[in-house]
């Protein structure tokens, strides 16, 4: 049987099998998913989905739904990452990445679906280009040295 066969006849979506691979490579690499993830969104379907994407890839993630929720989070605890949906005002795409600084210095933040550069933003990505695309930028972002190392 082909790779491709295999796949086809596979139960399992192509997010799932990309989620579960990037799982595999980042433990392979010595890069457990461990990592403290911040979701915030305005649209709770849309946290609710992405959410547990992130979830399946193997990292532990805290919802967040709409500005005020993400700063209590953000005021509660630490997180190695805040992702910024892209159902979120822009308004909120704006400040919110100060805040995350702010609460802590080596907090990386993502943010989806943003148009122009932010200089308290480590990553900028359209996420209409897919999970992939999502995932793979989670996991960079979460390999890079902290800022006070």
């Amino acid at each position: 049987m082909t790779p491709s066969l295999r796949f086809a006849r596979s139960s399992l979506s192509f997010g799932d099998l990309y989620a579960r691979s990037l799982a595999c490579y980042l433990e392979s690499m010595g890069k457990t998913n461990n990592a403290k993830i911040l979701y915030g969104e305005n649209d709770p379907e849309v946290l609710t989905s992405e959410a547990a994407r992130l979830s399946k890839a193997g990292y532990a993630v805290t919802t967040a739904t709409g500005r005020k929720e993400i700063q209590a989070a953000l005021a509660r605890e630490r997180f190695d990452l805040v992702i910024l949906g892209h159902t979120l005002t822009r308004n909120d795409r704006h400040h919110l990445p100060y805040m995350a600084k702010k609460s802590d210095e080596d907090t990386r933040v993502l943010v989806l679906h943003f148009s122009g550069h932010h200089h308290a933003v480590d990553k900028v990505i359209d996420s209409r280009d897919g999970e992939r695309v999502v995932l793979e930028a989670v996991a960079e972002l979460l390999a890079l040295e902290p800022v006070g190392a």
